[in-house]
Protein backbone atom coordinates (compact mmCIF):
# COMPACT_ATOMS: atom_id res chain seq x y z
CA UNK A 1 0.00 0.00 0.00
CA UNK A 2 1.48 3.29 -1.02
CA UNK A 3 2.04 6.12 1.35
CA UNK A 4 -0.47 8.89 0.47
CA UNK A 5 1.83 11.59 1.84
CA UNK A 6 4.72 10.38 -0.33
CA UNK A 7 2.43 10.09 -3.39
CA UNK A 8 1.17 13.64 -2.89
CA UNK A 9 4.72 14.92 -2.45
CA UNK A 10 5.88 13.09 -5.59
CA UNK A 11 2.89 14.38 -7.60
CA UNK A 12 3.52 17.93 -6.38
CA UNK A 13 7.19 17.68 -7.33
CA UNK A 14 6.24 16.31 -10.75
CA UNK A 15 3.77 19.19 -11.25
CA UNK A 16 6.42 21.69 -10.14
CA UNK A 17 8.91 20.23 -12.59
CA UNK A 18 6.26 20.40 -15.33
CA UNK A 19 5.67 24.10 -14.63
CA UNK A 20 9.41 24.80 -14.67
CA UNK A 21 9.84 22.92 -17.94
CA UNK A 22 6.85 24.73 -19.44
CA UNK A 23 8.24 28.12 -18.38
CA UNK A 24 11.66 27.15 -19.72
CA UNK A 25 10.21 26.05 -23.07
CA UNK A 26 8.13 29.20 -23.32
CA UNK A 27 11.25 31.24 -22.65
CA UNK A 28 13.12 29.36 -25.38
CA UNK A 29 10.23 29.88 -27.80
CA UNK A 30 10.19 33.60 -26.99
CA UNK A 31 13.95 33.88 -27.52
CA UNK A 32 13.69 31.97 -30.80
CA UNK A 33 10.85 34.21 -31.99
CA UNK A 34 12.82 37.34 -31.04
CA UNK A 35 15.93 36.03 -32.80
CA UNK A 36 13.90 35.29 -35.93
CA UNK A 37 12.20 38.71 -35.83
CA UNK A 38 15.55 40.50 -35.37
CA UNK A 39 17.13 38.46 -38.17
CA UNK A 40 14.25 39.47 -40.46
CA UNK A 41 14.69 43.13 -39.45
CA UNK A 42 18.45 43.02 -40.12
CA UNK A 43 17.90 41.33 -43.47
CA UNK A 44 15.41 43.99 -44.58
CA UNK A 45 17.68 46.83 -43.45
CA UNK A 46 20.69 45.33 -45.24
CA UNK A 47 18.61 44.85 -48.39
CA UNK A 48 17.71 48.56 -48.39
CA UNK A 49 21.34 49.58 -47.79
CA UNK A 50 22.55 47.39 -50.67
CA UNK A 51 20.07 48.74 -53.22
CA UNK A 52 21.10 51.31 -55.81
CA UNK A 53 18.72 54.14 -56.66
CA UNK A 54 17.58 52.43 -59.87
CA UNK A 55 17.09 49.10 -58.10
CA UNK A 56 14.99 50.85 -55.46
CA UNK A 57 12.80 52.43 -58.16
CA UNK A 58 12.29 49.01 -59.79
CA UNK A 59 11.54 47.31 -56.48
CA UNK A 60 9.15 50.04 -55.21
CA UNK A 61 7.50 51.64 -58.28
CA UNK A 62 4.17 52.29 -56.54
CA UNK A 63 5.91 53.89 -53.55
CA UNK A 64 7.38 56.42 -55.97
CA UNK A 65 3.93 56.95 -57.53
CA UNK A 66 2.14 57.55 -54.22
CA UNK A 67 4.93 59.88 -53.06
CA UNK A 68 4.32 61.79 -56.30
CA UNK A 69 0.59 62.05 -55.54
CA UNK A 70 1.11 63.21 -51.95
CA UNK A 71 3.69 65.76 -53.10
CA UNK A 72 1.12 67.14 -55.53
CA UNK A 73 -0.87 68.54 -52.59
CA UNK A 74 1.90 71.14 -52.11
CA UNK A 75 1.01 72.65 -55.47
CA UNK A 76 -2.04 74.29 -53.89
CA UNK A 77 -0.12 76.29 -51.29
CA UNK A 78 2.49 77.18 -53.91
CA UNK A 79 -0.19 78.22 -56.40
CA UNK A 80 -1.90 80.53 -53.93
CA UNK A 81 1.29 82.00 -52.45
CA UNK A 82 2.59 82.95 -55.91
CA UNK A 83 -0.88 84.05 -57.00
CA UNK A 84 -1.08 86.62 -54.21
CA UNK A 85 2.53 87.63 -54.92
CA UNK A 86 1.58 88.22 -58.58
CA UNK A 87 -1.73 89.93 -57.79
CA UNK A 88 0.06 92.86 -56.14
CA UNK A 89 1.80 93.41 -59.52
CA UNK A 90 -1.34 92.72 -61.66
CA UNK A 91 -2.75 95.97 -63.16
CA UNK A 92 -6.45 94.97 -62.87
CA UNK A 93 -6.00 93.93 -59.21
CA UNK A 94 -4.00 97.08 -58.46
CA UNK A 95 -6.69 99.27 -60.00
CA UNK A 96 -9.46 97.51 -58.05
CA UNK A 97 -7.80 97.47 -54.62
CA UNK A 98 -4.85 99.87 -54.88
CA UNK A 99 -4.20 103.58 -54.33
CA UNK A 100 -3.53 105.90 -57.26
CA UNK A 101 -0.08 107.49 -57.37
CA UNK A 102 0.87 110.94 -58.69
CA UNK A 103 1.96 109.44 -62.01
CA UNK A 104 -1.48 107.81 -62.52
CA UNK A 105 -0.42 104.24 -61.67
CA UNK A 106 -1.97 102.18 -58.86
CA UNK A 107 -0.13 100.51 -55.98
CA UNK A 108 -1.39 98.14 -53.29
CA UNK A 109 -0.45 99.93 -50.06
CA UNK A 110 2.20 98.28 -47.93
CA UNK A 111 -0.10 97.22 -45.08
CA UNK A 112 -2.51 95.35 -47.38
CA UNK A 113 0.29 93.94 -49.52
CA UNK A 114 1.86 92.47 -46.38
CA UNK A 115 -1.52 91.38 -44.98
CA UNK A 116 -2.36 89.45 -48.14
CA UNK A 117 1.06 87.77 -48.13
CA UNK A 118 0.70 86.62 -44.50
CA UNK A 119 -3.01 85.72 -44.44
CA UNK A 120 -2.59 82.22 -45.86
CA UNK A 121 0.48 81.66 -43.69
CA UNK A 122 -1.47 82.57 -40.55
CA UNK A 123 -4.08 79.95 -41.46
CA UNK A 124 -1.36 77.41 -42.26
CA UNK A 125 0.27 78.11 -38.89
CA UNK A 126 -2.97 77.00 -37.23
CA UNK A 127 -3.28 74.10 -39.69
CA UNK A 128 0.13 72.60 -38.88
CA UNK A 129 -0.74 72.44 -35.19
CA UNK A 130 -3.96 70.64 -36.10
CA UNK A 131 -2.13 68.29 -38.48
CA UNK A 132 0.05 66.51 -35.91
CA UNK A 133 -2.70 65.27 -33.54
CA UNK A 134 -5.10 64.67 -36.45
CA UNK A 135 -2.60 62.56 -38.39
CA UNK A 136 -1.51 60.65 -35.28
CA UNK A 137 -5.19 59.81 -34.72
CA UNK A 138 -6.60 59.00 -38.20
CA UNK A 139 -3.48 58.59 -40.37
CA UNK A 140 -1.92 60.47 -43.27
CA UNK A 141 -4.56 59.50 -45.84
CA UNK A 142 -7.66 60.61 -44.02
CA UNK A 143 -6.04 63.77 -42.64
CA UNK A 144 -5.06 64.76 -46.19
CA UNK A 145 -8.50 63.93 -47.62
CA UNK A 146 -10.11 66.07 -44.89
CA UNK A 147 -7.86 69.00 -45.84
CA UNK A 148 -8.66 68.64 -49.56
CA UNK A 149 -12.42 68.69 -48.97
CA UNK A 150 -12.12 71.77 -46.74
CA UNK A 151 -10.06 73.54 -49.39
CA UNK A 152 -12.85 73.06 -51.95
CA UNK A 153 -15.16 75.02 -49.66
CA UNK A 154 -12.71 77.80 -48.77
CA UNK A 155 -11.90 78.57 -52.43
CA UNK A 156 -15.52 79.76 -52.76
CA UNK A 157 -14.90 82.45 -50.14
CA UNK A 158 -11.83 83.69 -52.03
CA UNK A 159 -13.58 83.68 -55.43
CA UNK A 160 -16.60 85.71 -54.29
CA UNK A 161 -14.64 88.15 -52.08
CA UNK A 162 -15.03 91.80 -53.09
CA UNK A 163 -13.02 93.61 -50.42
CA UNK A 164 -9.57 93.37 -48.88
CA UNK A 165 -10.81 92.22 -45.43
CA UNK A 166 -12.86 89.38 -46.99
CA UNK A 167 -9.90 88.32 -49.18
CA UNK A 168 -7.75 88.29 -46.04
CA UNK A 169 -10.21 86.00 -44.20
CA UNK A 170 -10.65 83.73 -47.24
CA UNK A 171 -6.88 83.33 -47.53
CA UNK A 172 -6.61 82.59 -43.82
CA UNK A 173 -9.20 79.82 -44.18
CA UNK A 174 -7.42 78.37 -47.22
CA UNK A 175 -4.28 78.24 -45.12
CA UNK A 176 -5.78 75.71 -42.68
CA UNK A 177 -5.64 72.75 -45.13
CA UNK A 178 -2.27 73.97 -46.45
CA UNK A 179 -0.91 73.39 -42.97
CA UNK A 180 -2.14 69.78 -43.06
CA UNK A 181 -0.60 69.15 -46.50
CA UNK A 182 2.77 70.70 -45.72
CA UNK A 183 3.08 68.86 -42.40
CA UNK A 184 2.04 65.46 -43.79
CA UNK A 185 3.68 65.37 -47.22
CA UNK A 186 7.39 65.19 -46.25
CA UNK A 187 6.65 62.68 -43.46
CA UNK A 188 4.50 60.40 -45.63
CA UNK A 189 6.93 60.52 -48.59
CA UNK A 190 9.93 59.66 -46.42
CA UNK A 191 8.08 56.75 -44.76
CA UNK A 192 6.78 54.88 -47.81
CA UNK A 193 10.04 54.66 -49.81
CA UNK A 194 13.33 52.79 -49.12
CA UNK A 195 16.48 54.62 -47.99
CA UNK A 196 17.82 55.27 -51.50
CA UNK A 197 14.62 57.03 -52.62
CA UNK A 198 14.09 59.29 -49.60
CA UNK A 199 15.92 62.20 -51.24
CA UNK A 200 14.08 62.29 -54.60
CA UNK A 201 10.72 61.40 -52.99
CA UNK A 202 10.82 64.31 -50.55
CA UNK A 203 12.46 66.71 -53.01
CA UNK A 204 9.45 66.31 -55.29
CA UNK A 205 7.78 68.70 -52.84
CA UNK A 206 10.06 71.49 -54.05
CA UNK A 207 9.41 70.50 -57.66
CA UNK A 208 5.65 70.84 -57.17
CA UNK A 209 6.24 74.15 -55.43
CA UNK A 210 7.96 75.25 -58.65
CA UNK A 211 5.17 73.78 -60.82
CA UNK A 212 2.60 75.76 -58.84
CA UNK A 213 4.52 78.95 -59.55
CA UNK A 214 4.82 78.02 -63.26
CA UNK A 215 1.04 77.61 -63.57
CA UNK A 216 0.47 80.91 -61.78
CA UNK A 217 3.13 82.65 -63.85
CA UNK A 218 1.60 81.40 -67.12
CA UNK A 219 -1.97 82.29 -66.10
CA UNK A 220 -1.15 85.77 -64.79
CA UNK A 221 1.09 86.45 -67.80
CA UNK A 222 -1.85 85.68 -70.10
CA UNK A 223 -4.33 87.76 -68.05
CA UNK A 224 -1.91 90.60 -67.28
CA UNK A 225 -3.14 92.81 -70.20
CA UNK A 226 -6.84 92.36 -69.25
CA UNK A 227 -8.19 95.33 -67.31
CA UNK A 228 -11.35 93.83 -65.74
CA UNK A 229 -11.99 91.36 -62.90
CA UNK A 230 -11.46 88.25 -65.04
CA UNK A 231 -7.74 88.97 -64.78
CA UNK A 232 -7.81 87.79 -61.15
CA UNK A 233 -11.11 85.87 -60.87
CA UNK A 234 -10.16 83.19 -63.41
CA UNK A 235 -6.78 82.42 -61.75
CA UNK A 236 -8.63 82.03 -58.43
CA UNK A 237 -11.21 79.66 -59.97
CA UNK A 238 -8.48 77.47 -61.45
CA UNK A 239 -7.64 76.32 -57.92
CA UNK A 240 -10.68 73.99 -58.11
CA UNK A 241 -8.75 71.83 -60.59
CA UNK A 242 -6.80 70.13 -57.83
CA UNK A 243 -8.60 69.12 -54.59
CA UNK A 244 -11.26 66.62 -55.75
CA UNK A 245 -9.08 64.48 -58.08
CA UNK A 246 -6.36 64.41 -55.42
CA UNK A 247 -8.86 63.39 -52.72
CA UNK A 248 -9.98 60.43 -54.89
CA UNK A 249 -6.37 59.35 -55.45
CA UNK A 250 -5.53 59.68 -51.75
CA UNK A 251 -8.53 57.51 -50.92
CA UNK A 252 -7.01 54.80 -53.13
CA UNK A 253 -3.48 55.27 -51.70
CA UNK A 254 -2.03 52.94 -49.04
CA UNK A 255 -1.53 54.24 -45.53
CA UNK A 256 2.06 54.64 -44.37
CA UNK A 257 3.16 51.20 -43.09
CA UNK A 258 5.23 52.96 -40.41
CA UNK A 259 2.06 54.63 -39.09
CA UNK A 260 0.23 51.26 -39.12
CA UNK A 261 3.11 49.59 -37.21
CA UNK A 262 3.02 52.40 -34.63
CA UNK A 263 -0.68 51.58 -34.18
CA UNK A 264 0.06 47.84 -33.83
CA UNK A 265 -1.78 47.00 -37.08
CA UNK A 266 0.94 44.70 -38.39
CA UNK A 267 -1.16 42.75 -40.94
CA UNK A 268 -2.36 45.98 -42.54
CA UNK A 269 1.23 47.25 -42.55
CA UNK A 270 2.36 44.11 -44.43
CA UNK A 271 -0.41 44.63 -47.02
CA UNK A 272 0.66 48.27 -47.43
CA UNK A 273 4.27 47.15 -48.02
CA UNK A 274 3.08 44.77 -50.76
CA UNK A 275 1.10 47.59 -52.40
CA UNK A 276 4.15 49.87 -52.38
CA UNK A 277 6.52 47.39 -54.07
CA UNK A 278 6.51 44.74 -56.74
CA UNK A 279 4.81 41.56 -55.53
CA UNK A 280 7.63 39.45 -56.90
CA UNK A 281 10.20 41.36 -54.85
CA UNK A 282 8.15 42.40 -51.82
CA UNK A 283 9.24 40.92 -48.49
CA UNK A 284 6.53 42.23 -46.18
CA UNK A 285 7.44 40.06 -43.16
CA UNK A 286 11.05 41.26 -43.10
CA UNK A 287 10.13 44.88 -43.85
CA UNK A 288 7.51 45.03 -41.10
CA UNK A 289 10.02 43.42 -38.72
CA UNK A 290 12.48 46.23 -39.54
CA UNK A 291 9.79 48.82 -38.79
CA UNK A 292 8.82 47.06 -35.54
CA UNK A 293 12.45 47.11 -34.45
CA UNK A 294 12.65 50.90 -34.80
CA UNK A 295 9.23 51.46 -33.21
CA UNK A 296 10.23 49.25 -30.26
CA UNK A 297 13.45 51.26 -29.83
CA UNK A 298 11.42 54.47 -29.58
CA UNK A 299 8.53 53.01 -27.59
CA UNK A 300 7.43 54.65 -24.35
CA UNK A 301 4.34 54.27 -22.18
CA UNK A 302 3.15 57.80 -22.99
CA UNK A 303 1.26 58.93 -26.07
CA UNK A 304 3.20 61.29 -28.39
CA UNK A 305 2.80 64.92 -27.31
CA UNK A 306 4.11 68.35 -28.30
CA UNK A 307 5.85 68.58 -24.92
CA UNK A 308 7.89 65.45 -25.73
CA UNK A 309 9.38 67.23 -28.76
CA UNK A 310 11.35 69.44 -26.38
CA UNK A 311 12.81 66.75 -24.12
CA UNK A 312 16.13 64.87 -24.32
CA UNK A 313 17.59 64.12 -27.75
CA UNK A 314 14.21 64.82 -29.36
CA UNK A 315 14.77 68.51 -28.56
CA UNK A 316 17.88 68.54 -30.77
CA UNK A 317 15.99 66.78 -33.55
CA UNK A 318 13.07 69.21 -33.28
CA UNK A 319 15.44 72.20 -33.37
CA UNK A 320 17.07 70.88 -36.57
CA UNK A 321 13.67 70.53 -38.28
CA UNK A 322 12.52 73.96 -37.03
CA UNK A 323 15.82 75.60 -37.99
CA UNK A 324 15.91 74.13 -41.51
CA UNK A 325 12.30 75.12 -42.10
CA UNK A 326 12.75 78.65 -40.72
CA UNK A 327 15.97 79.19 -42.69
CA UNK A 328 14.04 78.86 -45.98
CA UNK A 329 12.80 82.41 -45.35
CA UNK A 330 16.23 83.79 -44.54
CA UNK A 331 18.35 82.64 -47.49
CA UNK A 332 16.62 84.21 -50.50
CA UNK A 333 13.29 82.38 -50.62
CA UNK A 334 11.22 85.54 -50.22
CA UNK A 335 12.84 87.03 -53.33
CA UNK A 336 11.77 83.85 -55.17
CA UNK A 337 8.21 84.06 -53.80
CA UNK A 338 7.88 87.73 -54.78
CA UNK A 339 9.91 87.39 -57.98
CA UNK A 340 7.55 89.33 -60.30
CA UNK A 341 7.13 92.21 -57.85
CA UNK A 342 10.90 92.22 -57.20
CA UNK A 343 11.61 92.43 -60.95
CA UNK A 344 9.17 95.35 -61.25
CA UNK A 345 10.85 97.21 -58.40
CA UNK A 346 14.26 96.46 -59.95
CA UNK A 347 13.13 98.65 -62.85
CA UNK A 348 11.97 96.31 -65.64
CA UNK A 349 8.59 96.70 -67.38
CA UNK A 350 5.51 94.86 -66.12
CA UNK A 351 5.37 92.46 -69.09
CA UNK A 352 9.09 91.70 -68.76
CA UNK A 353 8.66 91.17 -65.01
CA UNK A 354 5.91 88.56 -65.58
CA UNK A 355 7.98 86.88 -68.32
CA UNK A 356 11.04 86.75 -66.03
CA UNK A 357 8.85 85.34 -63.24
CA UNK A 358 7.70 82.55 -65.55
CA UNK A 359 11.28 81.82 -66.67
CA UNK A 360 12.40 81.73 -63.02
CA UNK A 361 9.72 79.16 -62.15
CA UNK A 362 10.58 76.95 -65.14
CA UNK A 363 14.29 77.02 -64.25
CA UNK A 364 13.46 76.23 -60.63
CA UNK A 365 11.68 73.03 -61.67
CA UNK A 366 14.66 71.95 -63.80
CA UNK A 367 17.14 72.70 -61.01
CA UNK A 368 15.06 70.78 -58.46
CA UNK A 369 15.37 67.70 -60.67
CA UNK A 370 19.14 68.25 -60.87
CA UNK A 371 19.20 68.44 -57.07
CA UNK A 372 17.88 64.84 -56.90
CA UNK A 373 21.21 63.69 -58.28
CA UNK A 374 23.33 65.99 -56.13
CA UNK A 375 21.55 65.17 -52.87
CA UNK A 376 21.48 61.43 -53.56
CA UNK A 377 25.21 61.24 -54.20
CA UNK A 378 26.79 64.20 -52.36
CA UNK A 379 24.58 64.15 -49.29
CA UNK A 380 22.14 66.45 -47.54
CA UNK A 381 24.55 68.37 -45.29
CA UNK A 382 27.01 69.14 -48.11
CA UNK A 383 24.35 70.52 -50.46
CA UNK A 384 22.51 72.44 -47.76
CA UNK A 385 25.51 74.04 -46.02
CA UNK A 386 27.54 75.08 -49.08
CA UNK A 387 24.44 75.93 -51.13
CA UNK A 388 23.44 78.39 -48.40
CA UNK A 389 26.88 80.00 -48.46
CA UNK A 390 26.88 80.36 -52.26
CA UNK A 391 23.42 81.95 -52.20
CA UNK A 392 24.61 84.36 -49.50
CA UNK A 393 27.42 85.46 -51.82
CA UNK A 394 24.94 86.20 -54.63
CA UNK A 395 22.74 88.18 -52.21
CA UNK A 396 25.73 90.38 -51.38
CA UNK A 397 26.32 90.82 -55.13
CA UNK A 398 22.67 91.86 -55.54
CA UNK A 399 23.09 94.54 -52.88
CA UNK A 400 26.27 95.83 -54.57
CA UNK A 401 24.58 95.94 -57.99
CA UNK A 402 21.79 98.09 -56.51
CA UNK A 403 24.29 100.39 -54.77
CA UNK A 404 26.59 101.22 -57.69
CA UNK A 405 25.65 103.90 -60.21
CA UNK A 406 22.14 105.05 -61.05
CA UNK A 407 19.67 102.39 -59.74
CA UNK A 408 17.17 103.45 -62.45
CA UNK A 409 19.63 102.94 -65.30
CA UNK A 410 18.83 100.13 -67.74
CA UNK A 411 22.09 98.27 -67.06
CA UNK A 412 21.56 98.44 -63.26
CA UNK A 413 17.99 97.14 -63.65
CA UNK A 414 19.16 94.21 -65.77
CA UNK A 415 21.94 93.38 -63.30
CA UNK A 416 19.54 93.34 -60.36
CA UNK A 417 16.92 91.33 -62.25
CA UNK A 418 19.55 88.81 -63.38
CA UNK A 419 20.94 88.36 -59.87
CA UNK A 420 17.40 88.05 -58.47
CA UNK A 421 16.74 85.29 -61.01
CA UNK A 422 20.03 83.49 -60.17
CA UNK A 423 19.31 83.64 -56.42
CA UNK A 424 15.78 82.29 -56.91
CA UNK A 425 17.02 79.42 -59.10
CA UNK A 426 20.09 78.44 -57.05
CA UNK A 427 17.92 78.32 -53.95
CA UNK A 428 16.05 75.43 -55.58
CA UNK A 429 19.27 73.60 -56.47
CA UNK A 430 20.76 73.53 -52.97
CA UNK A 431 19.13 74.66 -49.69
CA UNK A 432 15.45 74.27 -50.61
CA UNK A 433 15.28 70.64 -51.87
CA UNK A 434 17.90 69.43 -49.37
CA UNK A 435 15.83 70.90 -46.54
CA UNK A 436 12.83 68.71 -47.44
CA UNK A 437 14.98 65.57 -47.19
CA UNK A 438 16.40 66.68 -43.83
CA UNK A 439 12.91 67.43 -42.52
CA UNK A 440 11.64 64.00 -43.57
CA UNK A 441 14.57 62.08 -42.03
CA UNK A 442 15.42 63.88 -38.79
CA UNK A 443 12.49 63.28 -36.46
CA UNK A 444 11.79 60.12 -34.47
CA UNK A 445 9.23 57.85 -36.17
CA UNK A 446 6.71 58.03 -33.31
CA UNK A 447 6.90 61.83 -33.21
CA UNK A 448 7.11 62.47 -36.95
CA UNK A 449 3.66 64.02 -37.59
CA UNK A 450 4.12 66.31 -34.58
CA UNK A 451 7.71 67.25 -35.45
CA UNK A 452 7.01 68.13 -39.09
CA UNK A 453 4.02 70.18 -37.92
CA UNK A 454 6.13 72.02 -35.35
CA UNK A 455 8.86 72.61 -37.95
CA UNK A 456 6.43 74.12 -40.41
CA UNK A 457 5.02 76.27 -37.62
CA UNK A 458 8.54 77.64 -37.10
CA UNK A 459 8.61 78.37 -40.85
CA UNK A 460 5.45 80.47 -40.65
CA UNK A 461 6.45 82.19 -37.41
CA UNK A 462 9.64 83.41 -39.10
CA UNK A 463 8.03 83.99 -42.49
CA UNK A 464 5.25 86.31 -41.31
CA UNK A 465 7.50 89.12 -39.97
CA UNK A 466 9.90 88.52 -42.90
CA UNK A 467 7.04 89.10 -45.35
CA UNK A 468 6.26 92.44 -43.70
CA UNK A 469 9.96 93.31 -43.79
CA UNK A 470 10.37 92.13 -47.39
CA UNK A 471 7.27 94.01 -48.58
CA UNK A 472 8.40 97.16 -46.77
CA UNK A 473 11.89 96.97 -48.29
CA UNK A 474 10.56 96.59 -51.86
CA UNK A 475 7.44 98.79 -51.79
CA UNK A 476 7.81 102.34 -53.20
CA UNK A 477 5.62 103.60 -50.34
CA UNK A 478 7.92 101.85 -47.81
CA UNK A 479 11.70 101.45 -47.78
CA UNK A 480 12.00 101.38 -51.59
CA UNK A 481 15.34 99.53 -51.33
CA UNK A 482 15.02 97.42 -54.47
CA UNK A 483 18.07 95.18 -54.82
CA UNK A 484 19.67 96.61 -51.67
CA UNK A 485 17.47 94.18 -49.74
CA UNK A 486 20.15 91.64 -50.74
CA UNK A 487 22.35 92.97 -47.93
CA UNK A 488 19.68 92.14 -45.34
CA UNK A 489 19.04 88.60 -46.62
CA UNK A 490 22.79 88.00 -47.01
CA UNK A 491 23.22 88.75 -43.29
CA UNK A 492 20.49 86.32 -42.23
CA UNK A 493 21.71 83.76 -44.78
CA UNK A 494 25.24 83.80 -43.36
CA UNK A 495 23.90 83.15 -39.84
CA UNK A 496 21.98 80.16 -41.24
CA UNK A 497 25.17 78.86 -42.89
CA UNK A 498 27.15 79.01 -39.63
CA UNK A 499 24.42 77.30 -37.58
CA UNK A 500 23.99 74.54 -40.19
CA UNK A 501 27.76 73.93 -40.39
CA UNK A 502 27.92 73.43 -36.62
CA UNK A 503 24.74 71.44 -35.92
CA UNK A 504 23.41 69.78 -39.08
CA UNK A 505 24.40 66.06 -39.34
CA UNK A 506 24.72 64.04 -42.56
CA UNK A 507 21.92 61.45 -42.75
CA UNK A 508 22.54 60.20 -46.30
CA UNK A 509 22.31 56.40 -46.49
CA UNK A 510 21.24 55.99 -42.86
CA UNK A 511 18.31 53.81 -41.79
CA UNK A 512 15.90 55.23 -39.24
CA UNK A 513 17.40 52.84 -36.65
CA UNK A 514 20.88 54.22 -37.28
CA UNK A 515 19.61 57.81 -37.10
CA UNK A 516 17.92 57.07 -33.75
CA UNK A 517 21.12 55.53 -32.36
CA UNK A 518 23.41 58.33 -33.55
CA UNK A 519 21.18 60.94 -31.94
CA UNK A 520 21.07 58.96 -28.68
CA UNK A 521 24.85 58.61 -28.67
CA UNK A 522 25.05 62.40 -29.13
CA UNK A 523 27.57 62.06 -31.95
CA UNK A 524 28.86 65.45 -33.09
CA UNK A 525 27.16 66.58 -36.31
CA UNK A 526 30.38 66.79 -38.34
CA UNK A 527 31.35 63.22 -37.33
CA UNK A 528 28.17 61.43 -38.40
CA UNK A 529 29.50 60.55 -41.84
CA UNK A 530 32.44 58.55 -40.45
CA UNK A 531 30.64 56.95 -37.48
CA UNK A 532 29.85 53.23 -37.87
CA UNK A 533 26.67 51.76 -36.34
CA UNK A 534 26.69 47.97 -36.09
CA UNK A 535 23.72 46.24 -37.69
CA UNK A 536 23.05 44.35 -34.42
CA UNK A 537 22.96 47.46 -32.19
CA UNK A 538 19.69 48.18 -30.39
CA UNK A 539 19.85 51.24 -28.16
Amino acid sequence: MSDPIKSEAYGGAEMGMSQVEHAHNADLDEKAAFAEYKADAIEAENAEHNMTVLEAVRAYPMASFWAFIMSFTIIMESYDVFLIGNFVALPAFQEKYGVQQSDGTYVIVTKWQSALQVSGQLGALIGVFLAGPLTSWIGYRWATITGLMLLNVFIFAFYFAESMPVIFVAQLLEGLPWGIFIANAPAYCSEIVPIQLRAPATQMLQMFWAIGSIIVGAVTYVYNPIKHSDAYKIPIALQWMFPTPLAILMFLAPESPWWLVRKGRLEEAAKAVVRLGRKSRARPTETVAMMRRVVELEKTEKSPSLLELWKGTDRYRTLIVCGVYAAQNLTGNLIANQAVYFFEQAGVTTNTAFALGLITSALQMIFVMLSWILTSYLGRRTIYVWGTLINTGFLVALGIAASIGDPKAHSASLAQASLGLIISVLFTLGPAPASWVIIGETSAIRLRPLTTGMGRAAYYIVEIPCIFLGSYMLNPTGGNLGGKCGYVWAGTGFVCFVLAWIWLPEMKGRSYREIDILFRRKVQARKWKKTVVDVNDDE
